[in-house]
């Protein structure tokens, strides 16, 4: 019996597992790896800077502060609402109030337009109600438009 020798392992197809010069592909490897960190480098920097925008956009916006003060039910249908708002000072701006009754009904709600060129106004609304009011609120002040 003849034992039979392997020869040479017979070479692949040609162009199968890329070039036989792997020097080559390590080359183009690295200038893909450069060029994905650059592209990734960029997009970060751009969403940084994104983000910062909207942020600060979103708290320069806003230069209205308000709070109520007190409160207090003069009838069973009326309410007054002592408000205090801090502003830019020509600006004109806008308060939502509203009144509820004891079970957490809206019985009452009145828009005030503050048209005062100070930076802070306090003032005294009166909101009607439809039923005696056991609280007085504020929904929201903004900058007028317009």
């Amino acid at each position: 019996m003849t034992a039979v020798r392997p020869g040479p392992p017979a070479s692949p197809p040609e162009g199968r597992y890329g070039s036989g010069d792997r020097r080559f592909d390590r080359d183009a490897d690295a200038r893909a790896d450069r060029k994905l960190r650059r592209i990734a480098l960029v997009l970060g920097v751009l969403a940084v800077i994104g983000i910062g925008w909207y942020g600060w956009r979103s708290i320069a916006g806003h230069t209205v502060s308000a709070q109520v003060v007190a409160f207090k039910p003069v009838s069973d249908q009326a309410v007054e609402i002592h408000l205090e708002v801090h502003k830019d000072a020509g600006a004109t701006v806008v308060c939502t109030l509203r009144s509820e009754d004891a079970d957490h009904n809206e019985v009452g709600r009145k828009d005030v337009r503050l048209t005062q060129h100070a930076e802070q106004v306090d003032t005294v609304v009166t909101v009607r109600t439809t039923a005696r009011g056991t609280t007085g609120e504020l929904v929201g002040c903004d900058k007028a438009s317009g």
